[in-house]
């Protein structure tokens, strides 16, 4: 089984969740402002759950589905939230999710390991398209995917269906031509396209 990677950043590093991780992320994600703004953390957040998450990890890197990581603090190695990119291999194509604990909010951490996922997306996985979703009522996501150039591409109306109410969803997507490190440089940076206020 290959080694799932760690990424470093200038304030983070990004490694494989540890079983010991549990009590953190049961803390941290099954807080109601964090659940809200997601489109599948439970809340209240049940004992075993983060186990079982956690221990599907290795299996879906192993299988090429999708890699998963820990957003840590370089300074301490305190966990704040998690990055995940799932790929569909055949389409060449990975889409970004993420969350980070409310504490932690508003200081620029989501937006550091999103760059830091989707350079390794481009570099190492392979893909050709990177793109995310973000609940139109959580503009805070769709500016972490502005601020990495991503560029919005529409919104899906009532595609999401979170606790008995049907949401709108805006997709952004930046491709390997434009990320920085790509064929065409920093060409594709500054060319985001905000979504409509």
């Amino acid at each position: 089984m290959p080694a799932m990677p760690t990424l470093s950043t200038a304030r983070l590093i990004l490694r494989p969740f540890r079983l010991s991780d549990a009590p953190v992320v049961q803390e941290l994600a099954g807080a109601w402002e964090v659940a809200a703004t997601t489109a599948a953390i439970p809340h209240p957040y049940p004992d075993g759950v983060a186990e079982q998450w956690i221990a599907t990890h290795q299996k879906e890197y192993d299988e090429g589905h999708a890699l998963t990581l820990a957003i840590t603090l370089k300074s301490s190695g305190e966990l704040i939230g998690a990055i995940t990119a799932i790929i569909d291999g055949s389409n060449k194509v990975a889409e970004l999710g993420y969350w980070v604990g409310k504490p932690y909010w508003n200081q620029g951490y989501c937006t550091e390991a999103a760059r830091a996922m989707v350079d390794h997306a481009f570099r190492v996985l392979g893909v050709n398209r990177v793109q995310a979703r973000h609940m139109t009522k959580n503009p805070a996501s769709g500016r972490v995917m502005q601020k990495i150039g991503m560029q919005y591409e529409g919104t899906l109306r009532q595609s999401l269906f979170r606790w008995g109410t049907f949401e709108d969803a805006a997709i952004y997507a930046i491709l390997r031509e434009e990320w920085p490190s790509g064929p065409r440089g920093q060409q594709g940076r500054g060319r985001e396209r905000r979504a409509p206020e």
